[in-house]
């Protein structure tokens, strides 16, 4: 699996615990948000939502790991658009119950509220969970075939109510969209040429070349 890392700036300082509880799983990590408490320039958690549905919507990566202070915000961005299936994960018992039962491309964080002692260990822990092979299987078991069915109906209902992407991209604020973009690294994992939906390429790039 590709997972993305995409920190913001109110928890940088996380992101090298995150990508350590992370490693040694069989991953291919892609660690594209900010990498340290006060670089420049900074990310919030409404440019990381953006970029995380972006990659997922791309395909350029399976899953986001993301974020904030206290998960929330990153959470309620990231589900502004289509495709993303976000889970508020605070404990190993969310990410089992999540992994299983909505099986989402999207994991938000609370990387500031309750991190003390030990935080590193419970990121170990939600990880464990999260990607185990029990992803989609169910819980309780009797249960599983409805929750699959609530799933496959949540994607449409994604699909039937947000605008297509192209859409989305070009009529985004500025502030959300060119500091995004414009992130170091971010124009390499894009890859316009790359890009099949030949709309989105170009409402991307017309808001790259500002």
């Amino acid at each position: 699996m590709r997972i993305a890392i995409i920190s913001e700036t109110s928890a940088a300082a996380r992101n090298a615990d995150i990508v350590d509880a992370l490693e040694g799983r069989g991953h291919t990590l892609v660690n594209c948000g900010m990498k340290e408490a006060g670089a420049e320039p900074q990310l919030s958690y409404m440019h990381t939502s953006f970029l995380s549905a972006l990659l997922l919507g791309l395909g350029r990566v399976d899953y986001v790991v993301g974020g904030c202070g206290t998960g929330q915000g990153f959470m309620n961005a990231a589900l502004q658009y289509p495709g993303v299936v976000c889970g508020h994960v605070l404990s190993p018992l969310d990410a089992w119950l999540f992994a299983r039962i909505n099986d989402g491309n999207c994991a938000s964080l609370a990387l500031n509220q309750g991190y003390g002692w030990a935080g590193d260990v419970n990121l170990r822990l939600i990880f464990d969970h999260l990607f185990s092979d029990e992803r989609g299987s169910g819980y309780p078991p009797h249960r599983a075939d409805p929750q699959r069915t609530s799933r496959d109906a949540l994607a449409a209902v994604s699909l039937a109510t947000h605008l297509p992407f192209a859409r989305i991209v070009s009529a985004l604020p500025e502030s959300v969209a060119v500091p995004s973009l414009s992130y170091p690294g971010i124009a390499e994992l894009l890859d316009l040429g790359s890009v099949a939906d030949r709309g989105l390429a170009l409402a991307l790039a017309a808001r790259m070349n500002r």
